[in-house]
């Protein structure tokens, strides 16, 4: 059964905000700290992974992406820091 993820990056705490959408998480968070593809993660150094969800649909999780994009960035804060208070980078023992 594949997976989807929603996640959003950091640039630092309170910094530069990005929302994506993967099926492979580990994946596109080492292609985001590797700067692969050369866009505004890269451009603005957006890389620490703060917060994600994981979902067992592709439209449920596209959904779920859209909205958040849409959302403002107080309830973007709001829901990072409910799970993440520190701005830990999720991912930092992954590589």
């Amino acid at each position: 059964m594949n997976k989807y993820y929603v996640y959003i990056l950091a640039s630092q705490r309170n910094g530069t905000l990005y929302t994506g959408l993967t099926n492979d998480l580990e994946r596109r968070i080492s292609e985001h700290k590797r700067k692969v593809v050369k866009g505004f993660t890269a451009k603005y150094n957006v890389n620490q992974l703060v917060y994600f969800e994981e979902f067992e649909s592709a439209n449920e999780a596209a959904l779920r992406e859209k909205r958040i994009k849409k959302w403002k960035r107080a309830w973007k804060l709001e829901l990072i820091e409910k799970d993440n208070p520190n701005w830990n980078d999720l991912a930092k023992d992954w590589y």
